[in-house]
């Protein structure tokens, strides 16, 4: 393991490490111990009693933080024709278009952040797999990027929708905003994440459902969240 320098060194003597602390005082004592020199993303990392090689133990699905992520605007693509190329151009899409998008991202271009997609174009988006998988940029039913609402896929990913899918180890990571936010801000966004996240238990899963939950900035060390306060 990397040896950590002073600075993570000096901000996790800070940190009571066995701590739970409660969501405003885990606010504060990220914000606290935050040292790089640009705005941090706060990250919750939450650890699940589930087995994610278990289809029907999947925690997936995406939530609309109601104070965004902060930072650089997505860029979105929609692949799609007819009626909905305008649709999309009027929403907001930063790039819109049909077979000519397809042959670009087949050609190396990967530089966005969404690919929303009509259900009628997945058929030629389907050959892109192996390249947008990857990336997490594959459209999907499930995180609303497969649509034909493609104003409101646009206009939700710009107001800062987040998906949340479990590892293979049953562990969540989610970014909640930035350092700069206010303490209400971020703790509005972590409570509607950690709520949806609760509601999304699979009902085959077994014994305690939440184990474990951490805050953290970008570059810093983390807390321990109390979760039973929080769930």
């Amino acid at each position: 393991m990397a040896k950590k320098g002073k600075k993570y060194r000096a901000a996790l003597e800070k940190i009571e490490l066995h701590k739970k602390y409660t969501l405003d005082e885990g606010i504060a004592k990220v914000k606290e111990v935050a040292f790089a020199n640009f705005d941090e993303t706060v990250e919750l990392t939450m650890w699940l009693g589930v087995d994610p090689r278990k289809a029907d133990q999947l925690v997936r699905g995406t939530i609309v933080l109601p104070n965004g992520l902060g930072g650089k605007a997505k860029v979105v693509v929609v692949v799609a024709q007819g009626d909905k190329v305008r649709e999309a151009e009027e929403a907001g899409a930063d790039f819109v278009g049909g077979d000519d998008i397809v042959d670009k991202i087949k050609g190396g271009w990967l530089d966005f952040d969404t690919l929303i997609a009509t259900p009628d174009m997945m058929g030629k988006i389907g050959a892109l797999g192996k390249v947008l998988g990857p990336r997490g940029l594959m459209p999907n039913p499930k995180t609303g990027t497969v649509t034909m609402d493609v104003k409101t896929a646009i206009e939700e990913t710009k107001a800062g929708k987040v998906e949340y899918r479990v590892d293979k180890t049953g562990v969540i990571h989610s970014p909640v905003g930035k350092v700069s936010f206010d303490n209400a801000k971020l703790a509005e966004n972590l409570k509607v994440l950690i709520g949806a996240v609760v509601k999304a238990k699979p009902t085959t899963a077994k014994g305690r459902y939440v184990k474990k939950i951490n805050l953290a900035a970008t570059m810093s060390p983390g807390v321990l969240l109390d979760e039973l306060t929080l769930i």
